[in-house]
């Protein structure tokens, strides 16, 4: 899941701002500052929409973490006002987020393997219901429906949610 269009307006305005910042050493250094600091910019903005969930090999991949289906319970989707409510007064500091402020819903699969302290993760996406699909389809086909299980980096640390696959 991309960033929006705006930020991508404003690494090239960054690189704008380059521009003028080294635009007293001359014309082609101002033309470096551009080219360098669009680049940088935009480099950042893809990164930081560049992670993935993906439902792949009896596990959910999100971002870094990567939990067996065995380890979690049934995902629920959030709307808009849900998801604004779990990411914010709801919120467990144990859980697991990978979320992105501008993308308004999400997903919410609790952890049921009590080895695991995380309680549940939070997903960003734009099509919640697909990714719970995919999931329950997924579980459904490898013959498990929820349950213990080791989690094993169920808590790592992803940066961001991009759907492919299952959500987009």
């Amino acid at each position: 899941m991309t960033a929006p269009r705006s930020w991508w307006a404003m690494a090239i305005g960054l690189g704008v701002a380059m521009a003028i910042v080294v635009y007293p050493f001359g014309p082609l250094a101002m033309l470096a500052g551009l080219a360098g600091g669009a680049a940088l910019a935009m480099a950042a903005v893809s990164s930081y929409g560049s992670a993935r969930i993906r439902v792949v090999a009896g596990s959910l991949v999100a971002g870094k973490a990567r939990v067996p289906l065995s380890a979690l319970g049934e995902p629920v989707v959030l709307d808009r006002d849900e998801a604004l409510a779990w990411r914010s007064h709801k919120a467990d500091p144990r859980a697991f987020m990978l979320l992105r402020s501008y993308v308004p819903t999400a997903l919410k699969v609790t952890v049921t393997d009590p080895a695991d302290p995380t309680p549940y993760l939070y997903l960003s996406t734009r099509a919640p219901q697909r990714l719970a699909d995919a999931l329950v389809a997924a579980r459904a086909a490898s013959g498990r429906t929820g349950g213990t299980g080791a989690a094993g980096s169920g808590t790592g640390t992803g940066d961001g949610v991009t759907d492919q696959g299952a959500a987009g």
